[in-house]
C-alpha cells in the first residue's frame, strides 16, 4: 500500500481529488471511497431552493473568519488513535484526515476525512464516525471573528450526542 501519512495538520489548502487518489493508490481491494470535506461557512447566509435569502442572524454574529489552533504532536496522536478506533470498529482498509489550522475565511476548506473499504456502507459509517469523533475529541481550538469581535467556540451539545450514538460518552458542551 502507500506510505502517505494518515494524519496531516497544515496551514495550506488540500486537493481532495489528489488526496483520494493517493489514499487508494495501488490498493485493488478498494471498492468504495467515502469522503467528507468541512468548510468555513458564513452562518449569516441561508439557502432556500438554491437561492440566497435574507440573513438569518444579526450582522454582529456574521462569521468573517475563523482561526484554528492546535497542540502539535498531541493533535496528531489523538487523531491517529481515532483512526485506529475506526479500523477496529469498521471493515475499512485505510483512512486519511487532513485538518487545517491558522486563519481561514468563508468558503475555505477546513477538514478532509477520507475512508476506503470494499463496500460503501463501511466507508460511510467510518467516515461519519471519524467526523463525529473529530468534532468533539480532537484538540483544536477555534476562534471566530465576527463584526462584534472574536469569540472562542466550544463543541455543541449536538456534537456530543452524535458521538454518543457510537457508544462513546463525552461531555464537552455546556
Amino acid at each position: 500500500m502507500n506510505n502517505t501519512p494518515r494524519v496531516r495538520i497544515q496551514n495550506a489548502d488540500f486537493d481532495v481529488s489528489a488526496e483520494i487518489a493517493a489514499l487508494r493508490a495501488g490498493d485493488h481491494r478498494v471498492g468504495a471511497v467515502c469522503s467528507f470535506v468541512g468548510t468555513v461557512r458564513d452562518r449569516n447566509l441561508a439557502l432556500s431552493g438554491g437561492e440566497t435569502v435574507a440573513p438569518t442572524l444579526p450582522e454582529a454574529e456574521r462569521v468573517l473568519s475563523m482561526e484554528l489552533e492546535h497542540y502539535p504532536g498531541m493533535t496528531e496522536q489523538a487523531i491517529e488513535a481515532m483512526i485506529d478506533a475506526a479500523l477496529r470498529r469498521f471493515d475499512i482498509f485505510a483512512a486519511r484526515i487532513i485538518h487545517r489550522v491558522g486563519l481561514l475565511q468563508p468558503p475555505d476548506q477546513i477538514v478532509l476525512v477520507a475512508v476506503t473499504s470494499a463496500h460503501r456502507g463501511e466507508s460511510f459509517q467510518a467516515c461519519e464516525f471519524l467526523m463525529d469523533y473529530l468534532k468533539t475529541q480532537a484538540p483544536f481550538w477555534k476562534k471566530e471573528q465576527t463584526p462584534a469581535g472574536a469569540c472562542w467556540v466550544d463543541a455543541r451539545v449536538s456534537d456530543d450526542a452524535a458521538l454518543a450514538r457510537w457508544g462513546i460518552g463525552v461531555r464537552n458542551a455546556g
